[in-house]
C-alpha cells in the first residue's frame, strides 16, 4: 500500500482546507459559548434579583421556620389583617405574601396556608416553603402528642449495607453509579463520533463520485487503498476539529467570563444552594467522600487503553460501511435505505448498555453483546469499569479487529464497483452481485 500515506495526506488536507470545515470549526464553539453565555447572563440577572416575601402568621407558631437566603428575604408582618397585608405587599412590589391562618388543629393548619403573588411563583420556591412548613408542623404535632423529638432523632438507625467481593475488594452503590457514568460517556462519545464523521466520509465519497474525479484517481490507486485513505484521513481531520473545539471553547469561556463578568455557574444557582445546604449534613459529606473513593477505585489505566483501542476499532468498522454506502449511491437521498441497518446495532448497543449493564454488567446479555463486533465497542466500554477480565477484553477486541478486516474487504468489493456506477439506484440484490465480481 505504497499510495496509502499519500491518500491519507490528500484526504486530510482537503478536509482541513475546505472553507466549510474551517468556518464550522471556528463558528461551532463560538455559537455554543454564545448560547451558554446568554443563558448564564440571564440566569445571573434573575438570581441577582432579591425577592422579599412577607409572612402573615396568624397562628404565631411558624415564624421561626423562615431563614433569609442570598436571594430571598422574609419579612414577618405583625398586627395586620389579610387585606392590609395584601395591599402593603402590592404597594411595596414584593414578591409575595404567605398567609398562615390560625387553627389549633395542626392538621387543619397545614391545609389552610396560602401564597399570594402577582405572578405564578417558581416551583423551587414553593417546594422550599412546603418543606420548611411541613418539618416545623410535624415537630409541633409530635411535641403536642407528648413525643420527645430528640429521642426520635436519636433512635433513628441508618442502614448502609457494605459491599465486598469474595477476594476482599470493597465496593458501594456509589461505585456503580460512577462506573456507569464513565462507561456511558465513553459509549456515547463513540456513538456520536461515528454518526458525525461516518456521514462525513460517506458524503466525501459521494462528492468525488458525482464530480467524476474518482475515475482519474482509481486508474493509479487500488479501491481498498482509496477507501482506507479516506477513512483514516477523514478521521484525523475529525480529531483535529474536535481538539480545536475543546481548546477554542475553553479559551472563549475564560475570555467571556473575564470581559463580561459572567459567572457560568450562576445558571445552577438554585441547585447550588440546595447542595450548599446538603453539604452541612455530615451524611452528605460522607457520600461525597464515597464518590471520590469510587473514582480512585476505577481501573483508570485499563479504561484509557481500552477506550482508545475500542474507539478506534469501532470507528474504523463503521466508517468502512459508511464508505461502501457512499460508493453505492449517487446522492444522499438514496442512502436512507442502507443507513438504518447500520444504525440499528449502534442504537441497540446504547440501550443494552444503559438498561442491562447497570443491572447486571456480567450477565448473559451484557457479556454476549460485548463480544458481538457491531455492539462490542459501546457495550464493552460500559462494562469495563465494573471489572471485566483481561481475556474477555482481548477476545472482544480480536473479534472486532477481525470483523473490521473482513468488513474492509467486503466494503472494498462494493467500493470497487460502486464508485464507477452512475444513474442507477442500487438495491441489496445489486450489492450482492457487486461482491461476487
Amino acid at each position: 500500500m505504497n499510495h496509502l500515506s499519500l491518500i491519507i495526506e490528500r484526504e486530510y488536507l482537503t478536509k482541513v482546507k475546505n472553507k466549510s470545515f474551517i468556518v464550522m470549526t471556528i463558528l461551532s464553539p463560538i455559537i455554543m459559548i454564545a448560547l451558554i453565555a446568554v443563558v448564564a447572563y440571564l440566569s445571573q440577572i434573575n438570581n441577582n434579583k432579591e425577592r422579599t416575601i412577607s409572612i402573615l402568621d396568624e397562628s404565631g407558631i411558624l415564624k421561626s421556620s423562615f431563614t433569609d437566603t442570598e436571594s430571598i428575604k422574609y419579612k414577618i408582618l405583625e398586627n395586620s389583617s389579610l387585606e392590609e397585608a395584601k395591599k402593603k405587599v402590592d404597594e411595596n412590589k414584593e414578591y409575595g405574601l404567605l398567609h398562615i391562618e390560625n387553627f389549633k388543629d395542626i392538621n387543619k393548619l397545614g391545609e389552610h396556608i396560602k401564597f399570594y403573588s402577582e405572578d405564578s411563583p417558581s416551583l423551587t420556591l414553593m417546594s422550599s416553603l412546603e418543606s420548611k412548613l411541613e418539618k416545623q408542623l410535624t415537630d409541633l404535632k409530635l411535641e403536642f402528642e407528648g413525643v420527645d423529638i430528640e429521642k426520635i432523632k436519636a433512635a433513628r438507625v441508618r442502614v448502609n449495607i457494605a459491599q465486598e467481593s469474595f477476594i476482599g475488594e470493597k465496593t458501594s452503590k456509589i461505585d456503580s453509579v460512577v462506573k456507569l457514568i464513565f462507561g456511558g460517556l465513553a459509549g456515547y462519545l463513540l456513538f456520536m463520533f461515528i454518526i458525525i464523521y461516518g456521514n462525513m466520509i460517506m458524503r466525501s465519497v459521494i462528492e468525488e463520485k458525482t464530480s467524476r474525479i474518482i475515475e482519474i484517481i482509481i486508474s493509479s490507486v487500488k479501491p481498498i487503498q482509496l477507501m482506507l485513505g479516506k477513512i483514516i484521513g477523514t478521521s484525523l481531520a475529525g480529531i483535529t476539529q474536535f481538539v480545536i473545539w475543546i481548546i477554542l471553547g475553553g479559551l472563549l469561556m475564560t475570555l467571556v467570563s473575564f470581559i463580561f463578568g459572567i459567572d457560568f455557574a450562576q445558571s445552577q444557582s438554585a441547585q447550588q444552594e440546595v447542595l450548599n445546604q446538603a453539604m452541612q449534613n455530615p451524611d452528605v459529606n460522607m457520600e461525597i467522600q464515597n464518590v471520590m473513593n469510587a473514582f480512585y477505585n476505577l481501573p483508570i489505566t485499563n479504561l484509557i487503553i481500552a477506550f482508545i483501542l475500542f474507539f478506534i476499532g469501532g470507528y474504523l468498522l463503521y466508517s468502512s460501511l459508511y464508505a461502501a454506502i457512499g460508493a453505492a449511491v449517487d446522492n444522499e437521498t438514496d442512502t436512507q435505505q442502507f443507513l438504518l441497518p447500520i444504525l440499528m446495532p449502534l442504537i441497540l448497543a446504547v440501550y443494552i448498555g444503559i438498561f442491562t449493564v447497570i443491572e447486571d454488567p456480567h450477565g448473559t446479555v451484557s457479556t454476549v453483546f460485548s463480544f458481538i463486533p457491531l455492539t462490542s465497542p459501546v457495550v464493552m466500554l460500559m462494562r469495563i469499569p465494573f471489572g471485566v477480565p483481561i481475556w474477555q477484553q482481548i477476545l472482544s477486541l480480536s473479534l472486532l479487529v477481525a470483523t473490521f478486516i473482513f468488513t474492509v474487504w467486503f466494503a472494498a468489493k462494493i467500493y470497487r464497483v460502486g464508485i464507477l456506477m452512475y444513474g442507477k439506484k442500487p438495491s441489496y440484490k445489486e450489492l450482492l452481485k457487486w461482491i461476487r465480481y
